[in-house]
């Protein structure tokens, strides 16, 4: 039972031996940087880096669905990575309105 449905996995078109297991699974390594940077201030968060990876995230998200096979694991990693992007630049775009509201309210 085990030996068939690793066989199936192994042989399946996006299976352990292809790309298409290996490289939506190590993507999950910017997920999890993204989870350990919300502990950080936002001040110290780079934008430029975070717009690029919620753009790519949104792309790849989409265009899983289109390759063949379809990928749920790259559909599914991708949504993460543009999702905890975008809550990034959210937490920084607020740092920032805040801190603007906050100066110029003691000035």
């Amino acid at each position: 039972m085990a030996s068939a449905r690793l066989k199936e996995l192994w042989n399946h078109p996006a299976g352990l031996k292809t790309v298409f297991f290996w490289a939506p699974t190590m993507k999950w390594g910017l997920v999890a940087a993204n989870f350990a940077d919300m502990k950080r201030p936002p001040n110290t968060i780079s934008v430029p880096t975070n717009i690029a990876l919620a753009a790519t995230g949104c792309i790849w998200f989409r265009w899983s669905f289109v390759i063949v096979p379809k990928n749920y694991n790259l559909a599914l990693v991708n949504l993460f990575v543009a999702g905890t992007s975008m809550y990034q630049l959210y937490r920084v775009y607020t740092f920032r309105n805040l801190s603007e509201a906050a100066e110029a309210e003691s000035a």
